[in-house]
C-alpha cells in the first residue's frame, strides 16, 4: 500500500533517472492536460511531500498521488512495460530513460510557482528535510477528542502516514485507535515513533514493524483480523474508523486493526 515511504523511494528513483536530463517527448493521458507538450524541457528534480510526488520540469510541476493502485516505473528506451498500457497516465522520455506513471490517483500539471495550491495544506513532512516536530505536536494537541487513530491519518497534522502505519503505531504505543487524542498519553512519543518508523522503512522494498522481514511476519496487527496477536495470542480485531463527514464527501472510514489485550 503506497504511503510516505513508498512515495519517498519513488521520488528518489525518478530523480536519479531523470534529473538533469532534457525530455525528448511526453504524453499526458489525462484529458485536461493531454495537449501539454514538455519536450525540450529540463527536468530539474523530483521530490516527495508526504504522500504527494512533485516533478519539476522547466517551469511546470507534475503533481501526482499514487492513491491505492498507482506507481511510477522506470524503463530503458524500448523496454517492455510491466503493467498494462491502458493504465498509463503519463509517459516521459529522455535519451536514456522512460518514466511511466500507471493508474495514478491524481495527476495534474501546474506552474511550479503555484505548488502550494496542491500541497501547501500539508503538515510537517515526516521524511522531509524541513521536518518540524514542534509544529506537528502543536497540530496534534489541537485535535481534542478526535480519536488518535483518525488524527494519525490527517495529512494536515503530519504528512506521510497511511492506514498501515496508523494501526501499527497504535499497537506499538499500546493504545486503542479510538482513544481520544486529548486522553492519549505522551503525544511527543507518538510523533517520534511515527518519524522513526517511517524513516526506518524508507529504504526498504518490504516495510517491517516487527523487525522481522520474512513474508507474513512484518506486521503486528494490520491485515491480521482473526489471527492471534504475536505478543499475547489474543484474536486481532478490525473495524472501520474515520471522520463521519469531510467537506460533504461522506465518510472517510478505513479499516483499522488492534489487539484487545495489548491496547487500551
Amino acid at each position: 500500500m503506497p504511503e510516505g515511504d513508498t512515495v519517498y523511494r519513488a521520488a528518489r528513483r525518478l530523480d536519479a533517472a531523470l534529473a538533469g536530463s532534457t525530455l525528448i517527448s511526453s504524453d499526458v493521458r489525462v484529458p485536461e492536460f493531454a495537449t501539454v507538450q514538455l519536450a525540450g524541457q529540463l527536468v530539474h528534480g523530483v521530490l516527495s511531500r508526504g504522500k504527494h510526488l512533485l516533478m519539476r520540469v522547466g517551469d511546470t510541476t507534475i503533481h501526482s498521488h499514487l492513491k491505492m493502485e498507482g506507481a511510477w516505473l522506470i524503463y530503458s528506451p524500448g523496454e517492455r512495460w510491466r503493467r498494462p498500457a491502458h493504465e498509463a497516465r503519463i509517459i516521459l522520455n529522455t535519451e536514456k530513460a522512460q518514466a511511466v506513471g500507471f493508474a495514478l490517483g491524481v495527476l495534474e500539471l501546474l506552474p511550479t510557482s503555484e505548488e502550494d495550491s496542491v500541497v501547501g495544506y500539508l503538515g510537517p513532512d515526516l521524511l522531509g528535510p524541513d521536518w518540524d516536530a514542534r509544529e506537528a505536536l502543536s497540530r496534534l494537541e489541537a485535535q481534542g477528542d478526535r480519536p488518535i487513530g483518525i488524527a494519525l491519518l490527517d495529512q494536515r497534522i503530519m504528512a506521510g502516514l497511511g492506514n498501515v502505519y496508523r494501526s501499527e503505531i497504535c499497537f506499538l504505543r499500546g493504545i486503542l485507535p479510538t482513544r481520544p487524542t486529548s486522553e492519549t498519553p505522551d503525544l511527543p512519543a507518538w510523533i517520534d515513533l511515527s518519524r522513526r518508523t517511517l524513516a526506518a522503512n524508507r529504504d526498504r522494498q518490504e516495510r517491517t514493524f516487527t523487525g522481522n522481514t520474512r513474508p507474513g511476519q512484518q506486521k503486528w496487527v494490520y491485515g491480521r483480523a482473526g489471527k492471534p496477536c504475536r505478543r499475547c495470542g489474543t484474536t486481532i480485531k478490525m473495524e472501520w474508523l474515520g471522520d463521519p463527514i469531510v467537506s460533504g464527501r461522506g465518510s472517510t472510514d478505513r479499516q483499522v486493526y488492534w489487539c484487545p489485550n495489548c491496547q487500551h
